[in-house]
């Protein structure tokens, strides 16, 4: 069973775990592997890092609308989107900000370089092989905006020879349906993966109807291209590309209207948004000999979005575009040392009809990171310098102390130092923006207990604080500004245990993050959420559920307005007709619950964006073989 999987991982040596051709794209599909914390293939058990994983089978199984909802599920992550399927998230992971998290897709940076947005509602969860999150800082392997944690996605794999279709569709409500095909294969020397994907809905109201406008439902429309390619020229030597490409149009409600400076009046909206976010990468991964690993990477990603209004003319482009390069060896020095040296340049560009006052700059960066392994004790130790075009140097510290009580059971001590940039509308945008900001930081302290309670039952729990300093909050005149400090403390639980046939996942978190001058609560972070997931496969029929709890929060830094809690249950079932056919069915909100993650005021009245009620999804499967 997996349990005992992962046990096993967790004892073999991690400079040579899976070290065979494909090597990564064999561990993509494993749920004991994670390749984010370092940047390399090693066991869960052995990273220094609070991380979940999610495999395609996990994926499958869970039927996930969207990635957020996906990570939902992570415990510590909060998600808080502005109604409804296909609107902008707040993602905050350990009482951090969206902007304050990482998030790449294969190695590659997508966030937007304006305003620090993720973009996660935009990728197509039908070209997803696996997400990995990474919850505390990780700025020592990445840089700057790894202060909450990481979220890396990886596109769909090949996983066998020969070729291998397939087909999906799903119709639901809301006039919803889902549309995907794709083909992978390969041989033994090369593998591909080949996908696209079209998603409609209707949507819902996401507002209060603050104008006659606001009446219609917000539709989204959701385009998706993947491509990944690989090919082993010696045992030693392999190069790939990966390629994604999500484009489409939103709809959404404008509760507060478009400012007339002609007549000082608001004026009712019908807006909407067309966008584009793409990644792309080519690597070489090479073993130059038996204790010296080299990788070296070329990205290029894309946000591009043009927003318009049915009711009148405006018309707004912002499009960021990002270079980078990612250079890493991996160097066994023997049985006890290995270190891990690199470097890092990026660049961001900014194509907008607004006029932003500088439109591009670069960031640079060294890191090494040296790790001991010894009978009684391991450590992790880790420093990196990042130069910036703007803001100039900065540096970024990290260790850890690994105690293995006995072979079931392991204590970790970790010390981490991040820092997050200020972006392009922090910095230039017009009339809004301090050229002179300085980057956020942030000093995280964890203690972390991992116990293999018994063949079926695995317990992880994570014990911070993170202290942020510096953060970037708009002061008088709407100018950003250097003055606000938050002290975040949590603790977190993920328990896996197989009872009679049923597997559960549970994930609990209680934090509390103040803002250390006025001692409130930050805006949009509930101090407890629980997610339990139960499933179990009765030969061909799959069975499952979904219990997700959030406590109240505060819409508001003053506290002022609160946002209630809520709790949503959901059923899902698959039935394997055949071989090559499975039908799929599942209910989200089964009890029709009607809440709001997030507020808006109108007249002097405060209202909640609205999430979707009761949402049914009926899908089927076809995996021809060949």
């Amino acid at each position: 069973m997996k349990l005992r999987l992962a046990l096993t991982l967790s004892l073999l040596p991690t400079p040579n775990l899976l070290a065979d051709t494909f090597e990564r794209d064999q561990a993509l599909k494993l749920p004991d592997i994670v390749i984010s914390a370092n940047r390399q293939v090693e066991a869960r058990n052995d990273s220094s890092a609070a991380n979940t994983v999610f495999t395609r089978d996990d994926i499958d199984r869970l039927q996930p609308a969207s990635v957020t909802d996906l990570l939902s599920r992570v415990p510590g992550v909060q998600v808080a989107p502005l109604g409804g399927r296909g609107s902008l998230p707040g993602i905050y992971i350990r009482g951090t900000k969206s902007a304050q998290s990482l998030v790449l897709v294969d190695g590659q940076r997508i966030g937007n370089a304006t305003s620090g947005d993720s973009n996660l509602q935009r990728l197509n969860i039908n070209q997803i092989e696996r997400v990995e999150v990474l919850r505390g800082s990780r700025s020592v392997i990445y840089g700057a905006d790894a202060v909450g944690g990481v979220i890396q996605i990886f596109t769909r794999r090949g996983n066998t020879q020969g070729l291998q279709p397939r087909l999906h569709v799903g119709v639901g409500s809301h006039q919803t349906w889902e549309r995907s095909l794709g083909l992978s294969g390969g041989d033994e020397q090369t593998r591909f993966n080949l996908g696209a994907s079209l998603d409609d809905s209707a949507g819902a109201n996401r507002t209060h109807e603050s104008y006659a406008s606001d009446r219609d439902d917000d539709a989204n429309r959701n385009r998706s291209f993947s491509l990944s390619l690989s090919h082993a020229v010696s045992d030693d030597l392999e190069i790939g590309l990966n390629l994604l490409d999500n484009r489409g149009k939103s709809e959404y409600d404008n509760p507060f209207g478009r400012f007339d400076p002609s007549t000082f009046e608001s004026l009712p909206q019908q807006p909407y948004s067309e966008f584009a976010v793409s990644s792309f990468s080519t690597y070489v991964d090479g073993r130059i000999n038996d204790t010296w690993k080299s990788r070296l990477e070329l990205g290029h990603s894309e946000n591009r979005e043009k927003t318009f209004d049915k009711l009148s003319d405006v018309r707004e482009v912002f499009n960021t575009y990002r270079d980078s390069a990612t250079w890493q060896n991996d160097v066994t020095l023997d049985e006890r040392n290995s270190l891990i040296v690199g470097g890092d340049w990026y660049q961001d560009r900014v194509n907008s009809s607004t006029p932003f006052d500088e439109d591009s700059r670069w960031n640079r960066a060294a890191f090494i990171q040296h790790r001991f392994q010894a009978e009684t004790f391991s450590t992790e130790l880790g420093l990196r310098r990042d130069q910036n075009q703007q803001f100039g140097g900065q540096n970024s510290w990290s260790g850890t102390l690994t105690v293995p009580i006995n072979p079931d059971n392991d204590l970790l001590l970790t010390y981490s130092e991040s820092f997050r940039a200020p972006t392009f509308n922090d910095l230039y945008y017009p009339d809004f923006s301090n050229p002179d900001l300085k980057p956020e930081t942030a000093k995280s302290y964890e203690l972390q207990w991992r116990s293999q309670l018994s063949d079926s039952a695995r317990l992880e729990t994570s014990l911070y604080r993170t202290d942020l300093e510096d953060a970037i909050i708009f002061g008088r005149h709407s100018r950003p500004q250097n003055v606000a400090s938050a002290r975040i403390n949590g603790f977190e639980m993920a328990y896996l245990q197989d009872v009679f046939g049923w597997q559960g996942n549970l994930a609990l978190a209680i934090i509390d993050p103040r803002d250390r001058d006025s001692g409130h609560t930050l805006a949009r972070r509930a101090r407890r959420t629980l997610s339990l997931d139960l499933d179990r496969q009765f030969d061909r029929l799959g069975l499952g559920a979904t219990w997700q709890a959030v406590s109240g929060s505060y819409d508001d830094e003053d506290n002022s307005n609160a946002l209630g809690g809520y709790a949503l249950l959901g059923l899902r079932g698959s039935w394997a007709l055949t071989r090559e056919v499975k039908l799929e069915m599942k209910v989200d909100n089964l009890l029709g619950k009607g809440y709001s993650r997030a507020l808006y005021s109108h007249d002097g009245a405060q209202y909640g964006y609205q999430e979707e009620g009761r949402a049914w999804l009926f899908g089927v499967t076809w995996t021809p073989e060949f």
